[in-house]
């Protein structure tokens, strides 16, 4: 596929992942991405510093959600003018010469690893709420899920070939993950609030923190060396029984709003002149 065909490619089934229980695992993904070292340090040592999720948490989350409702429910011309903005970005997130790994944020590589861990989190909230994709649309789904990698650098072929195939994906670059002390700390310091004000740490951190580290594969609570006992997960599995009751009874309309208004700001700012990002 050429790039204007991808960037003009329907996302609507996977689009139906994309529900505002979503956002509860938002942190869980973000270490699940950063457990690959080039992405680790190159988002904790990143110099863009409006960008940085530990400095700037509100837009950050702004920014990621919007890539997210651009990616899956934008037209062509959003998501080219969303990949301009991400790369005047990303080609700043270079490897220096003290840098323990090498890393570069245009690598495709690199971009289909965050592809498929932004996949395999909306793949486990959709089937937590709906239960398993169907068989009818199971390829539907996961083809089109390559537009969380092609609306940025990644090529169409770099995503596997279908779901099986992903998940031999998966289960080797899982092996691979290695979180070092640094970005360890960083990425604690987020789940548990860290970047807040120290109220609202004290009161929300114990719950983020816990929520982050339920939704996390076992392989990676091990890579960031965090106990988790059957009492976490009874408290988990509760927990997020209880989110499911609550997006169940949603429209889907409105579990989608946040995504929704965020394409349109998009726009706006795109008429106005204002950056993106």
């Amino acid at each position: 596929m050429s790039r204007a065909e991808l960037d003009a490619m329907d996302a609507s089934v996977f689009g139906r992942s994309l529900l505002s229980m979503g956002s509860l695992m938002s942190t869980s993904n973000v270490i699940m991405q950063l457990a690959d070292p080039a992405i680790g340090y190159g988002v904790a040592r990143s110099p863009v510093e409006n960008g940085r999720l530990d400095t700037h948490p509100i837009k950050r989350a702004r920014t990621t959600a919007s890539y997210l409702a651009v990616a899956v429910f934008g037209n062509a011309d959003d998501r080219r003018r969303y990949r301009r903005a991400v790369n005047r970005q990303h080609a700043q997130v270079r490897s220096t010469d003290d840098s323990p790994v090498e890393y570069n944020a245009m690598r495709a590589d690199l971009q289909l690893w965050v592809a498929a861990c932004l996949y395999y989190g909306w793949e486990d909230i959709y089937e937590r709420v709906h239960g398993p994709i169907p068989a009818h649309t199971r390829d539907t789904f996961y083809q089109q899920g390559k537009v969380l990698g092609t609306t940025l650098q990644m090529p169409a072929e770099h995503w596997p070939a279908d779901r099986d195939a992903f998940t031999v994906y998966w289960n080797d670059r899982v092996a691979k993950i290695d979180i070092s002390d640094e970005v360890r700390d960083f990425l604690l310091d987020i789940a548990n609030f860290g970047y807040a004000s120290d109220s609202i740490a004290r009161r929300f951190g114990p719950i983020k923190y816990r929520r982050t580290i339920g939704f996390l594969p076992p392989e990676f609570r091990d890579a960031l060396r965090v106990e988790w006992t059957a009492e976490d997960q009874a408290w988990f599995d509760d927990y997020v029984a209880a989110a499911v009751r609550k997006e169940r009874r949603k429209p889907r309309w409105l579990s989608q709003l946040m995504f929704t208004a965020l394409l349109w700001d998009t726009r706006l700012r795109a008429r106005l002149g204002r950056p993106l990002m």
